[in-house]
């Protein structure tokens, strides 16, 4: 679910197939980081990216001004705690998110601009070795599970 309230629903047959034999961990970085749904919009401050949050430089800032990083970052680290607990090599998340961006987030200037980027959840996971797709790269996403799971049945 959005920010917002409206769902941003992932529909794949592989997404269902996996579901089925258990191999998802859904979860919400945001909700776990205390936000309520629906929310004003956040973004990352001055066209930063999630790895500048994590290191203290950036911050996430709602559209009314108020300063969120805090929920952010505690989002970011109990989605890590779960799939590293869990074991997960990839994750899926919803680019442009400043919580699940993987290839872009907005700006900070809350005009609907994009730069590239990831967000906070994105960048701890990959500090993590656990790689993280958009939807758009779904395809690649599925290689590279089909690989790992060959490489560990041999």
């Amino acid at each position: 679910m959005r920010y917002d309230g409206r769902a941003k629903t992932l529909e794949h047959a592989v997404l269902e197939q996996w579901s089925a034999q258990g191999r998802l961990v859904p979860v919400c970085p945001e909700l776990m980081g205390g936000f309520a749904t629906p929310r004003p919009a956040a973004e990352i401050a001055d066209a930063y990216s999630g790895s500048a949050v994590l290191d203290g430089h950036a911050s996430v800032v709602e559209e009314t001004g108020r300063d969120v990083t805090d929920g952010f970052i505690e989002g970011a680290h109990a989605v890590l705690k779960i799939a590293l607990a869990e074991r997960c090599r990839f994750a899926l998340l919803t680019d442009g998110s400043p919580s699940c961006g993987s290839s872009f987030v907005y700006d900070g200037a809350f005009a609907g601009r994009k730069h590239s980027g990831e967000g906070v959840t994105a960048a701890l996971l990959r500090r993590n070795a656990i790689d993280v797709y958009s939807p758009k790269r779904m395809d690649a996403l599925i290689l590279a599970v089909e690989a790992f799971d060959r490489s560990t049945a041999e």
